[in-house]
């Protein structure tokens, strides 16, 4: 490729031809559309003459076979992780883990900023080395079939970057065609409750705007896995609530969705199944349902008295697992909430006290995270 210095290059006089080129040869390997842009801004290209260089191309044809329509789902696990491990160094970031993913399903991988999560992910999706281990995703080794893994994936980052000056139909077209796909840009744009911006540019979208809008980015290859990374991070609760039904409405399609999360209202809503990772390791790995009841914990008790109560009188009560006492409050875990109230209200009726601002918590993920890394998930 000619390589220009000249910013104030004339799109009118200027032969294209070299960076259209350029633009469908790393199409058809597969390199992403902002590693794409940065080695044309790096030679000298302008932005301008970048982005009109990427609308030109969309006409252009991929050769046939470099990208793999999307089949029926198979009967198996349709990602496969054993002993993953990313080191930088003698920093391990992730460490020997393993899991499956199910087709069809949302499986969740939660914990505290630093945990690993991003990082697995970008192992998973190709776009990051890794160290040992092994990610078959669709039947494809992730580590020597990269181009064709990315042909069956989508992926919407923690961050995205677009062309700031492109419209979003615009944007999806020139997605598409670097799958080689021909997509209906009002479709993908309703589909994520869009539409009515299908003339706006990206920084004219608010911030749950712009992350539906990167979903809709990672739809347009009709992707068999759907990659979520953080999705609702720095969301107002009804923007957090709007992407929950969008998950929730791709999930009903039959895709398969993997992603991650510090925020376990989020993992109990959205996931079938939930790794729980701390400190680079995965500590367990089950349904919901199943992770609430391994700890031994259906409920926590919290109430207020007009007395002093004995934690050893408490601690006999039917049902109850742990006793707390801090600053006026009594906090009581249970395994069988009723038979612990009746407990709790026989001990209230024998010793004269009043119980007062009662509230009963069922378990959560947040207690499972507490019981078994002994310490509250860290942001």
């Amino acid at each position: 490729m000619a390589i220009y210095r000249d910013n104030q290059i004339d799109p009118a006089t200027t032969d294209l031809t070299p960076l259209i080129s350029y633009i469908k040869d790393a199409r058809i390997v597969g390199l992403p559309a902002d590693m794409i842009t940065n080695e044309l801004l790096r030679v000298g290209w302008p932005m301008e003459i970048v982005q009109l260089g990427f609308l030109k191309s969309i006409s252009a044809p991929i050769a046939p076979g470099s990208t793999q329509a999307v089949t029926n789902v198979s009967a198996g696990p349709i990602i496969e992780v054993k002993n993953l491990t990313k080191k930088y160094g003698d920093f391990t970031a992730v460490d020997g883990i393993s899991f499956d993913v199910r087709p069809g399903e949302t499986f969740g991988i939660l914990g505290p900023n630093g945990a690993g999560k991003t990082t697995t992910l970008e192992m998973i999706e190709g776009l990051k080395r890794i160290t040992g281990g092994s990610v078959m995703l669709d039947g494809k080794d992730v580590a020597t079939q990269s181009r064709d893994v990315k042909s069956v994936i989508g992926v919407q980052l923690q961050a995205s970057s677009f062309f700031e000056e492109l419209k979003l139909k615009e944007l999806i077209k020139m997605f598409a065609a670097m799958y080689g796909r021909l997509v209906d840009p009002m479709q993908l744009l309703e589909d994520v409750q869009l539409a009515e911006k299908a003339g706006s540019t990206v920084k004219e979208l608010s911030g749950g705007q712009k992350q539906r809008f990167s979903i809709a980015i990672g739809l347009v290859n009709n992707p068999k896995v759907l990659f979520l990374d953080e999705p609702t991070t720095g969301l107002d609760p009804q923007a957090r609530r709007n992407l929950w039904d969008l998950v929730t409405k791709i999930k009903s399609q039959g895709k398969t969705i993997v992603l991650t999360t510090h925020y376990m209202d989020e993992a109990e809503v959205l996931c079938d199944r939930i790794a729980i990772m701390d400190h680079a390791k995965i500590v367990a790995l089950d349904t919901t349902h199943n992770l609430l009841h391994s700890i031994g914990i259906d409920a926590t008790v919290e109430f207020k008295s007009n007395g002093e109560i004995d934690l050893g009188i408490l601690q006999r009560v039917a049902g109850v697992i742990e006793t707390r006492h801090d600053n006026g409050t009594y906090a009581i875990t249970t395994k069988n909430p009723h038979q612990t109230l009746d407990g709790l209200f026989a001990v209230s009726r024998e010793y004269g006290l009043h119980i007062d601002q009662l509230t009963m918590k069922r378990a959560s993920l947040e207690d499972v995270f507490l019981k078994l890394t002994g310490h509250q998930l860290r942001d």
